[in-house]
């Protein structure tokens, strides 16, 4: 088969830009072969592809302004990018940009222990953050699915939060401050070592922007003493229904679990086959960990027990040794792997009131019906942060379609009861153009100011977040 003949225009563009960036950067740093920015096409939302112009890879703070300055002169997009571990397209390249990654910036350039406090390069993975304190009893408390890959760079992007987020917050929680680099290549430091920076909360603005607003290269973190112990229990229910609303009463009942985490039947049968962690034979499985002092835990447990008992469970099951607690918490870990053996499955993030949890698990249990397709439901129960996974089949003509079309209907189910598009994984291009259904007119456009602020000629993270022709028609303006 014939390959189609380059458009010199684009040869002669790529060419200049390369040239320009070479320049500034070290001559590894930059990727121009095709088969090499490749690697960059996509992230883990897989069903959308898009080969870069070019990608780079910077080694420090300033190696990133230089590249911004070269990109802000000559008018060209930039994406930034983390691990590329994003679910909602948040670093899918356009064909005319720049893939600007934070691989390189994974150094820990400050510990203090006595102020509970690191400063890292945001290249540098989530769980080797604890990794280099928990020598000292020390660990960071946002735990991501993904936290063996994902890099703090997209943790802050899209506040992003993990299972024991229930207790310790989200990221926007545990971050005290950011180096960042605006497009136009000015090096910002916002916040830092302490808890409250004076004026604006710049910080706030820019914690959960998913690289709208500039390039964060460094991290002040808040880390956290180990607690004394920590015990998980399993508990098996009947139906979905049964396992949501005993989530709601230990919430109502005043207790702080340190995670609230749900499996439905599908996601049982699928993460025991493949961990072999011994799951019971149920519709809903909750896993409940409680920590501190094992006083604090006999306690804790004792009225979580209580509360479980009183909706008929099929099983309880109390870890009372490390292997246990590791074999409970093995399945759940290993989810989203699991699942992804057996189908192609979109992965949504949508977050809920708890107390309407019963209400949308029925919901999504009819919607599946009416769509035909499957879905397994994993998620962090004990903040009402929902990941459906819809099973589709990539390769049947139309079933991708149906899978965003069910989505997008539970997303809206999820703004519906009260709560929001997202919760962690943040709104990239999968829910962009489901913006309006939360935010009004004047609220877009107050998001969008902000932007024409930081980053007055739209070329940072182009066409996400906002929706489409919105955003196509404000870049274009700003040309």
């Amino acid at each position: 088969m014939d390959m189609p003949t380059p458009d010199p225009r684009v040869l002669e563009k790529k060419a200049a830009i390369v040239a320009a960036l070479r320049a500034v950067l070290p001559a590894d740093a930059v990727i121009s072969d095709e088969a090499e920015t490749r690697a960059y096409e996509c992230d883990a939302l897989t069903a959308y592809k898009c080969p870069p112009l070019v990608a780079v890879l910077p080694s420090s703070t300033e190696e990133v302004a230089a590249a911004l300055k070269v990109c802000h002169r000559m008018g060209v997009p930039v994406v930034p990018r983390g691990s590329g571990t994003s679910l909602a397209g948040g670093a899918l390249p356009t064909a005319d940009c720049v893939i600007l990654g934070t691989a390189r910036l994974n150094d820990v350039l400050e510990t203090d222990y006595a102020n509970r406090v690191i400063r890292v390069q945001s290249g540098r993975t989530n769980l080797s953050v604890t990794g280099a304190v928990e020598e000292e009893d020390f660990f960071y408390a946002p735990d991501p699915s993904s936290q063996l890959a994902c890099a703090i760079a997209g943790n802050i992007a899209m506040n992003s939060g993990g299972a024991h987020c229930l207790k310790y917050g989200v990221t926007t929680n545990n971050l005290l401050g950011v180096r960042m680099v605006t497009m136009e290549g000015e090096i910002l430091d916002i916040g830092g070592a302490h808890l409250d920076a004076g004026g604006l909360d710049l910080l706030g603005l820019i914690c959960g922007s998913e690289g709208q607003l500039g390039v964060v290269t460094e991290a002040t973190l808040r880390i956290l003493r180990k607690p004394e112990g920590a015990r998980p229990v399993l508990m098996g229910f009947d139906s979905s229904e049964v396992a949501g609303a005993c989530v709601s009463d230990i919430i109502k009942a005043g207790v702080l679990p340190v995670a609230i985490e749900f499996m439905d039947r599908l996601c049982i049968r699928v993460t025991d086959e493949f961990s072999g962690a011994g799951y019971p034979d149920c519709e809903a499985l909750l896993i409940v960990e409680v920590e501190g002092s094992d006083t604090e835990i006999d306690e804790q447990l004792a009225l979580i027990l209580d509360i479980a008992r009183q909706h008929n469970p099929v099983e309880l099951r109390e870890a009372e040794t490390g292997d246990e607690a590791a074999r409970i918490w093995l399945g759940r870990k290993s989810a989203f792997g699991a699942m992804g053996r057996i189908n192609d499955y979109m992965c949504l993030d949508g977050t809920i009131p708890v107390s309407e949890l019963p209400l949308v698990l029925r919901r999504i249990g009819e919607m599946s019906k009416e769509f035909g397709l499957e879905v397994g439901n994993v998620f962090h129960a004990g903040d009402g942060n929902m990941h459906p996974l819809i099973l589709f089949d990539a390769n049947k003509p139309g079933d991708l379609e149906t899978c965003e079309a069910f989505g997008a209907e539970i997303l809206k189910l999820c703004v519906e009861v009260g709560g929001c598009l997202t919760g962690e994984h943040g709104v990239g291009i999968e829910k962009r153009d489901l913006m309006t259904h939360q935010y009004a007119p004047a609220d877009l456009e107050a998001q969008m100011a902000v932007k024409d602020v930081f980053d007055p000629g739209w070329l940072l993270n182009p066409a996400k977040v906002f929706p489409l022709q919105t955003s196509e028609t404000r870049r274009i303006a700003a040309e």
